[in-house]
């Protein structure tokens, strides 16, 4: 594909470089329904599929710490030093994760972690503690693919990017049925069926990756320390946690509502299909620091983003039709068919959860660019803020269940839009950077 040579990125421009990464985002999670049949087949049967599932929310946590590192990639690693840099702050916070999950995975600590912190039964204390000590090489892998992603997004060659992970997810769907089918199965093989293909994955970046870190210029600017990047990184990560924290809370406030053994069955079914779509819609701040628009033009990448929130935020709907409505939520995911109605009425209210997720990310990447991330941390702490009030009026109101959820995701994005705005107008006091020349000779540049 060619690009124009232009000072002024179209809107075409910016859905090529968007569309992959989207998908790429959407679809990462489709690996993990994938080896679950290959832990539930083991002698604990479901018991083991749920200590993964334990397990792996406890690595997601603690892979927070480098929420922010794309970020901060893409605002100091444009030069061969700051890249350089990147790289090295890249592996010295995986190494420090890895090393505390790690130490959880250790018996007595897992003991403590998921038998008296969250309070498994030991039949699924037990899986969650393998896995979580397997999980490290995985967890390891995650970050180690970080810098190959980002060289890649500052060029903007995104279709090269996500087609390593298209490989992950093809050779995961062929690798679990053959474990299944041999016999491989349980949950120690559930975490190698996951880590051969993100393993190959992060390979297959570095080979991709290869041509943008080698075209990378050396520049005569100030090195920027590990410290700073670690430090820009620091809010970006915490704002990560407060997020995660907030989708545990919303699923408290369910709990608390009135028929929970139906509403959070409906409410999860729904919000599966929207998750991915709003995650993709996260992209839109990749959009903003890759193309780095000029005070005055910045109302071309929220035009976008108002665009593609919308597209992603409706497609969730086709699976309200009649008949594909039938076949996904009673036949594959055995859903009542009493309750048919009940999951049609939160998807349709879930449908501008990706939209502002996709404002809000927009936001966060101008926060980027002009190195403020605590009015990106400021934004999150609201959103939570926001959920936890939201959900004790909706509670004290009697609101449904399956509505408590969407409204809070909703409004704590809105909240957090509304403050990253504010306390970005106020913070900043320079321009934002001159938009990049487009240079392109087959890829997008």
């Amino acid at each position: 594909m060619h690009t124009e040579k232009t000072d002024i990125p179209s809107g075409r421009a910016f859905a090529r470089f968007f569309i992959p990464l989207a998908l790429q985002s959407a679809s990462q999670g489709l690996t993990y329904p994938l080896v679950a049949m290959v832990a539930s087949r083991g002698a604990g049967g479901p018991l083991n599929l749920a200590g993964l599932a334990q397990s792996n929310t406890v690595m997601y946590l603690l892979g927070t710490m480098g929420f922010g590192l794309i970020t901060t990639g893409m605002v100091y690693g444009r030069n061969l030093e700051g890249y350089r840099q990147f790289r090295t702050v890249t592996l010295r916070i995986a190494l420090f994760v890895i090393s505390i999950q790690a130490l959880l995975g250790i018996p007595y600590a897992a003991h403590l972690l998921f038998g008296r912190v969250i309070g498994l039964p030991p039949s699924i204390a037990g899986p969650a503690q393998i896995t979580l000590l397997a999980c490290v090489p995985l967890q390891f892998l995650f970050f180690m693919r970080i810098p190959y992603q980002v060289s890649m997004y500052n060029v903007r060659r995104t279709a090269r990017a996500s087609a390593a992970t298209i490989l992950r997810i093809a050779l995961t769907a062929v690798l679990s049925p053959i474990f299944c089918l041999t016999g491989l199965v349980g949950p120690l093989w559930a975490i190698v069926c996951l880590t051969i293909p993100v393993a190959l994955e992060v390979a297959m970046s570095r080979w991709l990756a290869g041509p943008s870190v080698r075209d990378l210029k050396s520049s005569e600017d100030p090195l920027v320390s590990k410290k700073e990047m670690f430090l820009f990184n620091l809010p970006l990560s915490i704002g990560g946690y407060l997020l995660s924290l907030s989708a545990i809370m919303l699923g408290a406030f369910i709990a608390r509502a009135a028929e929970p053994e139906r509403m959070l069955p409906v409410y999860h079914l729904a919000l599966g299909l929207a998750t991915p779509l709003a995650f993709g819609a996260t992209r839109t701040r990749e959009v903003v620091l890759a193309f780095m628009p000029a005070r005055e033009d910045r109302w071309r990448t929220l035009v976008f983003t108002f665009y593609a929130g919308l597209v992603m935020g409706m497609l969730p709907l086709i699976f309200t039709l009649p008949g594909i409505c039938e076949m996904y939520y009673v036949k594959l995911q055995n859903l009542s068919p009493e309750d048919l109605n009940l999951v049609r009425l939160t998807a349709v209210a879930l449908v501008f959860y990706p939209f502002c997720v996709a404002i809000r990310a927009q936001g966060e990447g101008l926060a980027g660019l002009v190195k403020k991330p605590m009015t990106v941390i400021a934004g999150q702490a609201v959103f939570m803020g926001t959920v936890v009030v939201t959900g004790g009026v909706s509670l004290t109101l009697g609101l449904s269940g399956n509505f408590i959820g969407p409204l809070g995701l909703v409004l704590g994005n809105l909240a957090s839009t509304i403050t990253l705005r504010l306390v970005l107008g106020w913070a900043q006091r320079t321009q934002l950077p001159v938009p990049i020349t487009t240079t392109s000779s087959g890829q997008i540049r």
